[in-house]
């Protein structure tokens, strides 16, 4: 009897054991966050720097910057299947190159509605006169595609992810690889509300005490278990 009950305590011992550390590993994830969270707020909490080389943007995700240069008019990006308070739209993403530089860095100008006419696109021109904009640097994730969609090479291009390589392929351009969230202070954009970054750390919190309650609920199975073996 004692060696029947002893594979099941050993089985339970180590699930209790896996189960509290995924619940510290969560808990130090969200301390991490925490602390480029409170790092960022730092550095974006004086002037707002201007970046001259766009090799430095490569550094300065969540960090709010100024840009000078100009806008690529005749290069946009239309990126469809948004949705902005329950509303169905793309974002416009417009090439900007600094002033002497050769790369370019895609600027998202904010989001437009369908407005039910999938076949209209809203008036995007933009001049290509020298400019300041200030931005917040973001780096993409490729989202996962249904099916492969099928680019044209007509400008305003209509994507449906954000595969830099392939997009610096359609327009002859070098890209960095971040783009630049156009802050709504500065003009020529379209509807912004850029999420901050912000709620992964509640979500790894969560997570944690999950597993946490996980670990109290098979800490108290076992202790059943051993007291009912005992009886026996």
């Amino acid at each position: 009897m004692r060696f029947r009950f002893f594979i099941p305590a050993c089985l339970i011992i180590a699930t209790l054991a896996l189960l509290i550390s995924l619940g510290f590993w969560q808990l130090d994830r969200a301390d991490e966050k925490r602390a480029i969270e409170n790092q960022i707020a730092s550095a974006n909490s004086g002037d707002v720097e201007l970046v001259t080389f766009v090799e430095f943007l490569k550094d300065k995700e969540y960090y709010h910057v100024r840009l000078q240069g100009s806008y690529i008019e005749g290069k946009q990006f239309i990126y469809d299947n948004q949705i902005v308070d329950q509303i169905s739209g793309y974002y416009v993403l417009t090439p900007f190159v600094l002033k002497g530089a050769s790369k370019a860095i895609l600027i998202n100008r904010g989001f437009m509605p369908w407005n039910g006419r999938r076949d209209i696109l809203a008036d995007i021109d933009i001049g290509e006169k020298l400019t300041e904009v200030k931005v917040q640097i973001s780096k993409p994730l490729k989202r996962m595609e249904l099916k492969v969609s099928e680019t044209t090479r007509d400008f305003p291009v209509l994507i449906q992810a954000l595969d830099l390589d392939e997009m610096s392929s359609i327009a002859s351009l070098d890209f960095v690889s971040v783009v630049g969230l156009l802050s709504p202070e500065s003009d020529d954009g379209y509807v912004r509300q850029w999420e901050p970054y912000t709620g992964s750390i509640e979500r790894h919190i969560g997570y944690a005490i999950q597993w946490f309650l996980m670990a109290l609920v098979l800490a108290f199975i076992g202790i059943r278990l051993a007291l009912k073996q005992r009886k026996n």
